[in-house]
C-alpha cells in the first residue's frame, strides 16, 4: 500500500509564489483607482464653482 505523504514546504513554496503574482497586479491596478478618484474630485469641484457662478 502506498503512502499518501505531503511536502508542507512544498505548499508553502506555491502558495507564496501565487500571493506574489497577485500582490504585482494588485500594484499595477492601484494608481488607475487613485487617478479615477482625482478626476471624480475634480469634477466634483468644477460643477460646484459654476453652479456658484451661475446662481
Amino acid at each position: 500500500m502506498a503512502r499518501n505523504e505531503q511536502d508542507p514546504a512544498a505548499s508553502t513554496q506555491q502558495f507564496r509564489a501565487f500571493a506574489s503574482r497577485n500582490g504585482g497586479e494588485a500594484a499595477k491596478k492601484s494608481p488607475n483607482t487613485g487617478m479615477i478618484i482625482g478626476l471624480v474630485i475634480v469634477v466634483v469641484v468644477i460643477v460646484a464653482v459654476v453652479a456658484l457662478l451661475v446662481v
